[in-house]
């Protein structure tokens, strides 16, 4: 997983989070736990990674994470609101002031007409709410759809802690 990219926008978000003395945890379902995996690859992110959660089937966003079953019967696990159920339920059963969230389809298969494979929600969320969620159409194989999903979690994040988006 590791690339000078994914390497640098963690160790922005990091040094963001460090400067601002913000925690951070993440619930992950299309990226199967690679978020957590870049954020914790740069040295010292213990001072500010909290830990995740990696609910991939939707028993667990239900059960881990508190999704209410309605919106996964309305929406569908790949859906805006899904994201942000996600991203506030870590915000409920962490300690963390920011908590970021993923959901899509990373392929091959389970992709539809509506929600093609590499479509993918990111959800982030503060104590205050949530304050992003967005819908990105990745092209490529499973691989490449899972790291631009890391890639665009990363900086999304540092971008609200630096105050330059939303």
């Amino acid at each position: 997983m590791a690339d000078r990219l994914t390497d640098a926008a963690a160790s922005r978000l990091g040094g963001l989070l460090r400067s601002s003395g913000k925690t951070l945890a993440v619930a992950e379902s299309c990226t199967g736990g690679l978020l957590a995996g870049a954020i914790t690859a740069v040295p010292g992110s213990s001072d500010y990674f909290l830990g995740g959660v990696v609910a991939y089937h939707d028993d667990v966003k239900k059960g881990a994470l508190g999704v209410p079953t309605r919106l996964l019967e309305t929406h569908g696990a790949v859906s805006s609101e899904v994201a942000a159920a996600m991203a506030e339920g870590v915000l409920e059963r962490f300690p963390t002031d920011v908590s970021i969230a993923t959901t899509g389809v990373a392929g091959p298969g389970g992709g539809s007409l509506e929600k093609p494979v590499g479509t993918v929600w990111v959800a982030v969320a503060f104590r205050d709410g949530v304050r992003y969620s967005h819908r990105f159409r990745f092209r490529g194989d499973r691989g490449k759809v899972r790291r631009e999903t890391v890639r665009a979690c990363l900086a999304v994040a540092a971008e609200l802690l630096s105050g330059k988006e939303g």
